[in-house]
């Protein structure tokens, strides 16, 4: 560490989701600001595209052997990072999502020695309220979580969740939340090709996702056949993933699939955000809702699921509506009294726009920079 600037090496899921988006967002802003970022994955994250200053990609190469029919990718991993953190001196190797990476990062640290490497663990959501709580991994994820030098969480709902299933301190989860990007995020900063999608008089509904049952992205579908009942619109899905094919069965069912587009994975997503008049999430379980605080900073209004974080979010009755996950109904019926008001629809896009603020990079990256320097210093 030089001047305060730190070398920081960042494990996570480079795929389609949250918890990836959020640490390569981290990871970017913080080599802003005049950090040495160590990307330590299996691939390139999906929201880092191109070179960046400050930022440095280690691929971790798994040994594929006849005699392993599951090669162990978590002892890779733990490798990768300790030649990294050797070779470049790292500080902090910090890691989002509990399982495996967590498990991989104490065993780094423990064949570092006495180097002096602190370990810091960003929950994200289902590595707490879903998977860790599997038998099968609950043993080594509370071990993997205590063994951390820091914790944090992105909302207080899941600092409860994992203080009451892992029997953790209360003190030992820092809260600090996902954050926006607002000058990238922004109704009136990207150009918007609506005609690619819609025409004049139809509205634009949007979901995004890794189409996971969780998120329940058939009951999307059931949402916008309501409100495409009472008025024109296009439904835009943008992710992919199992439950695509039941998706489209839905649409059929319901005879809207000439409606719904399917536009797959999106490396960027600011660009058609800033096309939407419409965002919905009517998740059965979220732990913050980083693409509703994606939205809202492109002024769009939100109907989604009142579960986990996302009432922290999203402010009830001005920037959109919250309701029980399964209340189809009750969703449609909130959209399209959204839309077919303009007054009301251009009063609950300010409030988005407006709640997102509290959320800005500029406020949120500092929190960890600060949460950096107190675990080093313990």
């Amino acid at each position: 560490m030089a001047d305060g600037r730190l070398k920081i090496g960042v494990t996570c899921y480079p795929v389609y989701g949250g918890s990836g988006a959020v640490a390569t967002e981290l990871g970017i802003e913080l080599a802003r600001r005049g950090h040495q970022i160590h990307f330590i994955t299996y691939a390139q994250p999906f929201r880092l595209p191109y070179y960046m200053e400050n930022i440095f990609y280690h691929e971790v190469e798994v040994p594929n052997y006849p005699l392993m029919d599951h090669p162990p990718y978590s002892l890779a991993l733990s490798v990768a990072m300790h030649n990294a953190a050797v070779r470049h001196g790292l500080d902090i190797l910090h890691v989002h999502y509990a399982i495996p990476h967590a498990t991989s990062a104490w065993i780094a640290r423990e064949m570092l020695g006495n180097r002096g490497v602190k370990v810091i663990t960003t929950l994200h959501g289902t590595d707490i309220t879903l998977v860790g709580q599997d038998p099968s991994f609950y043993p080594i994820t509370r071990f993997s979580i205590l063994k951390s030098d820091g914790l944090t969480a992105v909302s207080e709902y899941l600092r409860r969740e994992t203080i009451q299933h892992f029997d953790v301190p209360e003190d030992a989860v820092r809260v600090i939340p996902n954050f926006v990007d607002l000058q990238h995020y922004r109704r009136d900063g990207e150009t918007c090709r609506r005609s690619t999608f819609a025409s004049p008089d139809e509205k634009i509904i949007m979901h995004i996702s890794n189409f996971r049952p969780v998120k329940r992205v058939d009951n999307v579908v059931r949402v916008f056949a309501g409100i495409r009942g009472r008025l024109p619109a296009k439904l835009l899905l943008v992710g992919d993933g199992p439950e695509r094919g039941r998706v489209q069965r839905t649409a059929e069912e319901l005879n809207v699939l000439e409606d719904v587009i399917f536009l797959g994975k999106q490396e960027s997503v600011a660009e058609i955000l800033a096309c939407a008049d419409l965002f919905l999430l009517p998740s059965q379980s979220e732990a913050f809702g980083l693409v509703a605080l994606e939205a809202m900073a492109c002024g769009v209004p939100v109907v989604a699921s009142r579960v986990g974080g996302i009432p922290d979010v999203v402010p009830q009755g001005t920037a959109g509506f919250l309701l029980p996950p399964d209340d189809v109904e009750g969703m449609a019926d909130a959209g399209a009294s959204l839309l077919l008001d303009p007054q009301r629809w251009r009063e609950a896009s300010v409030a988005a726009r407006t709640a997102a603020e509290r959320f800005d990079a500029n406020r949120v990256v500092p929190m960890y920079e600060q949460y950096y320097e107190e675990v080093l210093a313990r």
